[in-house]
């Protein structure tokens, strides 16, 4: 039997070692801008509603109030986490953990730039779609470990409606898949430097982010959170940071979404055009840009719309939205086969 002598070990211990480093790096790298933008997108939320308001919004933390989102977050620090004597302690408290983890697990597979990604997995499609799955189980675990009967009607009308959406936002992924021939999301947003999916697939792009405001729970599809019929929806229990985490989760899958708009439909880290003065900014300030622009339409939308009514939310995704998703998929790969543009 051949054992490894302690020579051979510890060149691969070594390189073991460095590996995990840089993966620690790389994680760290992109989860505390991603939690500082989280921060600031709620006061850029709270700054373009005061402007399209004729409001000021917050500026007396800070200069010009940049120091607002710290003082929310010291203020929900120091309040007292309050748990329900009917409650199940731990999956109160397992569900805004749940919640939060899976929104930031997802940026594992979004490349930032050409050679910025954690894990280029080849299925990064499936894995963002698993995971904004068991985004409902949080919701769900903390309507029923509230023992509380407006949270668990909070939780079933939140999770119908992001399971709704889901399915729509499925047959668009299969649309675009169609036109790149891979589940990896680097080789989509390469396979658009001829020209950005938009073009081709603008109907369904319009599906694809009005289902994205329905599936992060905002306006016009904040039915969850209808306060004046079910107080304030599956978090109704919730305090202090355990509440807090609700709601970074929440801003951090518009983020996601964000990201995902301009990687699947505008080319990601690619400039608008393939000239000179484009192509010497670095690819992952025209993903910021992008990314940007969509969490700007997410905001002008909360202060441009009234909210749906539950009916007319669910009628919208099963019978305009899937059928119309589904049909466009099967034209689509009926012309794509007919003109030979398969990948």
């Amino acid at each position: 039997m051949n054992m490894i002598t302690l020579q051979e070990l510890y060149p691969l211990l070594l390189s073991y070692t460095e590996t995990c480093f840089w993966i620690v790096v790389k994680i760290l790298t992109l989860v505390i801008p991603l939690i500082i933008g989280v921060a600031y997108l709620t006061f850029f939320e709270r700054k373009v509603i005061a402007y399209m308001q004729l409001r000021v919004g917050p500026n007396m933390v800070g200069p010009f109030g940049l120091l607002q989102p710290f003082a929310d977050g010291i203020k929900l620090l120091h309040k007292e986490i309050i748990i329900p004597l009917a409650a199940n302690k731990f999956l109160f408290i397992l569900a805004p953990i749940l919640t939060f983890s899976l929104s930031l697990m997802a940026w594992a597979v979004i490349p930032m730039g050409p050679d910025f990604v954690i894990a280029n997995l080849n299925v990064g499609v499936l894995y963002i779609f698993a995971l904004s799955s068991l985004g409902v189980y949080g919701i769900i675990i903390a309507g029923w470990a509230s023992q509380s009967k407006y949270a668990f009607l909070g939780a079933i009308r939140s999770a119908s409606q992001m399971i709704s959406y889901e399915l729509a936002i499925g047959t668009i992924l299969a649309s675009v898949l169609l036109c790149s021939g891979s589940l990896n999301l680097s080789d989509i947003i390469i396979s658009q430097k001829n020209h950005w999916y938009i073009f081709p697939l603008f109907p369904i792009w319009v599906i694809f982010f009005i289902s994205c405001l329905a599936e992060t729970n905002r306006s016009p599809f904040d039915l969850p959170e209808a306060e004046a019929e079910l107080v304030a929806g599956y978090n109704v229990e919730y305090s202090s940071m355990t509440f807090a985490l609700f709601f970074l989760g929440e801003y951090a899958n518009m983020i996601l979404l964000s990201a995902l708009n301009a990687i699947l439909f505008f080319g990601g880290w690619l400039p608008p055009l393939d000239i000179p003065l484009f192509n010497i900014v670095p690819g992952f300030i025209w993903m910021i840009l992008k990314i940007s622009f969509f969490l700007f339409i997410f905001l002008w939308v909360r202060a441009s719309l009234p909210r749906y009514r539950y009916d007319q939310l669910m009628r919208l995704g099963w019978k305009v939205f899937l059928p119309f998703t589904l049909v466009f998929f099967v034209l689509q790969a009926s012309v794509m086969m007919y003109f030979d543009l398969l990948p």
